[in-house]
This record gives structure tokens, C-alpha cells and sequence, in this order.
């Protein structure tokens, strides 16, 4: 009877987390990095603010947009935009993400390309704690300002 009413259960949750990721959901997150979580060469460092919105255009594919502001201690501060896609590996929450961004500061303009991995544990059945593991590339300059890091967020699936 425990073998059947654990299949059960996971049946459940497997269900509620497939229909997270369905085409025509939209999903809105904020996200935190740095707080000595991340490395590149130039930063003594910093704090990351993201924020993120999203639109899943078929089933386990998401559009992103997003916004940051990061604060650092030997630059000035840097304000970015920028846009990607997220796949999500057979509904389990585990996503991967990719991304181009424009990253302005005080004489300071890059585009950087991103990738990460991250896993959507779902609180409930919208809201989600989202640890994210990051690489953003520079085409300034490779090993100051190329960027491997962790962040945290917070996502709401609506």
C-alpha cells in the first residue's frame, strides 16, 4: 500500500511540474550574484541585481528578457539588457539558458553571450527558488571582464 500511495504522490508532482512549462505561460523572476560569488579578472567585488520576464513559446521553451544593475568596487556601475532562451530538460525543472547582452557603464560598452544551468524547485504551484550556475563571455576583454558565477532567484510561472 506505501508503494502505491508514493507512486501516487509522484505521479502528482510530476503532473503539476508539466504543466508549469506549457506553451503561452509567462514567468517574471528576480535574481541576486555576487556577493564574492562569481570571478573575472578585473572584479574586487560586486553585487548583481536581475531582473527577468519570460514567455514559453511551445512547450519547454522559453523566451527571455532581462534587465541588471550590478555594483562594483574598482568600476563604475554597469546597467544591462538583454534577451535569450531557456530549454527545459523533460519537464524536471532543470533548465538551460543561453542569451546575448549589452552592458553599459562610464566609457564602457560590451555585448557579452551567455549560457547557464539552473534547476526551477517550485514552492508551490507558481513560485519557484531558481539556483543558477553562469558564464558570460566578453568581447573586450577575454579574462577581465568574462564572467563565471552563481546567482539565486525567486520566479513566478502564471
Amino acid at each position: 500500500m506505501k508503494k502505491i500511495a508514493l507512486f501516487v504522490m509522484a505521479l502528482m508532482i510530476s503532473v503539476a511540474a508539466n504543466a508549469q512549462f506549457e506553451q503561452g505561460k509567462k514567468y517574471t523572476g528576480a535574481s541576486l550574484s555576487g556577493l564574492d560569488l562569481s570571478y573575472s579578472g578585473s572584479e574586487k567585488g560586486h553585487l548583481n541585481l536581475q531582473a527577468k520576464g519570460g514567455y514559453l513559446l511551445m512547450d519547454n521553451i522559453m523566451a527571455t528578457g532581462q534587465l541588471t544593475y550590478e555594483t562594483q568596487t574598482d568600476i563604475s556601475d554597469c546597467i544591462s539588457i538583454g534577451a535569450g532562451g531557456r530549454y527545459y530538460i523533460v519537464q524536471n525543472g532543470i533548465y538551460l539558458g543561453a542569451g546575448l547582452n549589452y552592458k553599459h557603464s562610464d566609457g564602457y560598452d560590451d555585448l557579452l553571450p551567455t549560457v547557464q544551468v539552473g534547476y526551477a524547485f517550485f514552492l508551490n504551484g507558481s513560485v519557484t527558488v531558481e539556483p543558477e550556475i553562469y558564464y558570460e563571455q566578453s568581447f573586450k576583454n577575454h579574462k577581465d571582464f568574462s564572467k563565471v558565477g552563481f546567482r539565486i532567484g525567486l520566479g513566478i510561472y502564471f
